[in-house]
């Protein structure tokens, strides 16, 4: 049986795999507030890696998301909002499950009517350049913890995890 956004705990994950020591279950580190509709959601990974440029971001949420999470490495800059409330009605209308934005946000209220999960360092209302750089579907690094696209999200109201896998 597989685990769904709606049947899962971080913190039974993390005991369920406590042992596991080859990279294949990561905890990333507690940095990202909560600013979406939903607190909890999960769902495979899709990448995309910036900075202070969302044009791919743009892209992505404006692509069928088909319930994945779309893991944002913007290097986790602060000068500039990458996902605002315009884009978190994208990912929520094109079925997007999630956006973790290693990087800031803005428009909280917009983002807080969205029913899709999203989780960001912090808010910033300065937009960002659109010079069209990026690159989707990569491995990123959040602080030293690898994500890949195809590696599973699971983000509740006690932390985020990664595995390489779908829990079940």
């Amino acid at each position: 049986m597989s685990t769904s956004a709606k049947d899962f705990s971080t913190c039974d994950l993390c005991d369920a795999h406590k042992g596991v020591s080859d990279g294949a279950f990561r905890v990333l580190p507690p940095l990202f507030r909560d600013f979406g509709g939903l607190t909890r959601f999960a769902g495979p990974v899709s990448t995309v890696q910036c900075l202070d440029d969302n044009s791919r971001v743009r892209e992505a949420v404006n692509s069928p998301g088909q319930g994945r999470v779309l893991v944002v490495d913007g290097a986790g800059s602060l000068r500039r909002s990458l996902v605002g409330g315009n884009l978190g009605k994208a990912a929520q209308d094109n079925g997007w499950a999630g956006v973790l934005v290693y990087g800031a946000v803005r428009d909280a209220a917009e983002l807080r009517a969205c029913q899709v999960g999203i989780r960001a360092m912090a808010l910033m209302p300065l937009p960002t350049d659109r010079r069209d750089q990026g690159l989707r579907d990569v491995p990123v690094q959040i602080e030293g913890v690898w994500v890949r696209p195809g590696d599973w999200l699971y983000a509740d109201e006690d932390g985020i995890v990664v595995m390489a896998t779908q829990a079940g």
